[in-house]
């Protein structure tokens, strides 16, 4: 296995368990390491420190998968995935819940993987060609751990940047097959390239839209071409969490995709809900979500168009409780001021139109704006909305995604129900 040194000066995150090694704390990296590379970390007297995959020669070298010694093999990556399914099992999956998120990436201790569960289907994103070396032995630990009917690759990941494939035309047709066994050839691909990433089947068979269920309501989901892996699981929580302050609510949903909030805010006794998106698909798929759980249609309103121009028309007590929830707004460091700006132009909008004691339920997925700056983006906008909010419910990461203490770049949701005075 090839070993790296690292820097006196710089062995403490490691030592604290931080996943990423970033190319200055080495001193020196040999030429030719392929991606993926499993590697040791020692230092600069030779003494172990962690192991992990080599990154790229960029700005993080080294992904760290472990802090003992262990030989890199399929037992390595079905423990992995035993361990993160037990977790899942223990805490969240039941009757009413069968989807869930399986493996969080470097939280689970399989840097730049992911996995979500529905029902008997697995999505899976490779982050990166690291761990997508691993790619067979993944498939096969899944397989064998969760006793999956079909398994589909999502890459198509904003951060993931690589050398495109070009796959005969043919060979993009083959998604639609049917095989018992793992689809990974040497190029660790069966499916479609686009300027992102890899999508693909890569075990068993997948429909066109799967059935879950959270909580006990139903959902369908397009594995194959929604947002993400198809669902907002790390929602699931906060969806709950709504229920109480919905019966008898008029309820405005912004941003709503297929309607998770709306559902539950309706099979909580809402007596109106209004969903707002800009995508017509998405709000067809909320519709008819609304009705696999046989809830009243009379009291639902699906509207295509701009949050922000909608919550611009509307009067004031027309909703006594808005969800706010946003696709990321800063997708970029540099523009983390650009991005608060913009949630605080849509939340100062919902502040002013809700009546007094209105609860707003305001989100952020974006991972550059921590939840003091989130917090301080809604003192702000409470100002100038001339309004007098109370905090009653923070909420951030779901069971099915733990988060490493010491990795705070794994940290992206933020979720605040406050009362509007």
């Amino acid at each position: 296995m090839i070993k790296l040194t690292v820097h006196s000066n710089r062995i403490g995150p490691i030592r604290g368990r931080h996943p990423w090694v970033f190319s200055g704390a080495l001193k020196q990296i040999p030429e030719g390491i392929a991606g993926g590379e499993p590697v040791e970390l020692t230092d600069e007297a030779g003494s172990y420190l962690a192991s992990g995959y080599f990154n790229s020669y960029s700005q993080i070298a080294v992904r760290v998968w472990d802090w003992e010694r262990a030989e890199v093999n399929q037992e390595f990556f079905s423990a992995r995935i035993r361990d993160a399914f037990e977790l899942r099992k223990k805490f969240v999956l039941n009757k009413k819940t069968n989807a869930c998120r399986i493996v969080n990436g470097e939280n689970d201790l399989l840097p730049g993987l992911i996995v979500d569960l529905y029902g008997d289907y697995a999505v899976v994103q490779f982050h990166n060609p690291g761990i997508e070396r691993w790619k067979k032995e993944i498939v096969e630990a899944l397989v064998t751990e969760i006793k999956l009917k079909g398994i589909f690759e999502r890459s198509d990941v904003r951060d993931r940047k690589r050398a495109q494939i070009v796959i005969p035309a043919q060979e993009r047709e083959s998604t639609t097959v049917d095989t018992r066994q793992p689809i990974v050839d040497s190029r660790s691909w069966s499916g479609m390239t686009n300027e992102v990433g890899m999508t693909g089947l890569l075990f068993g068979k997948i429909p066109n839209e799967i059935k879950i269920l959270e909580n006990g309501y139903k959902f369908q989901v397009n594995i194959k071409e929604g947002q993400k892996t198809g669902f907002f699981l790390d929602q699931r929580d906060k969806r709950q969490a709504l229920e109480k302050y919905s019966k008898g609510k008029s309820v405005l949903n912004c941003f709503s995709y297929t309607g998770g909030f709306s559902v539950y805010a309706l099979g909580a006794g809402a007596k109106k809900v209004v969903s707002v998106d800009s995508s017509k698909p998405a709000l067809e798929e909320a519709e008819r979500n609304v009705i696999l759980n046989k809830l009243d249609e009379k009291k639902a309103e699906f509207i295509l168009a701009d949050v922000k121009e909608y919550l611009a028309d509307r009067a004031k007590d027309e909703f006594d409780v808005i969800i706010l929830d946003p696709p990321a707004f800063v997708k970029d460091r540099r523009k983390v001021h650009e991005g608060l700006q913009g949630y605080r132009k849509i939340n100062e909008a919902a502040l002013r139109i809700l009546p007094k004691n209105g609860i707003l339920v305001t989100c952020s997925c974006s991972a550059h704006v921590s939840l003091q700056d989130f917090r301080f983006m809604l003192s702000e906008a409470a100002a100038r909305a001339g309004r007098t909010v109370q905090i009653i419910e923070t909420f951030t990461h779901g069971i099915d995604h733990p988060n490493l203490v010491a990795f705070t770049e794994g940290e992206y949701l933020k979720c605040i129900f406050a009362i509007v005075r």
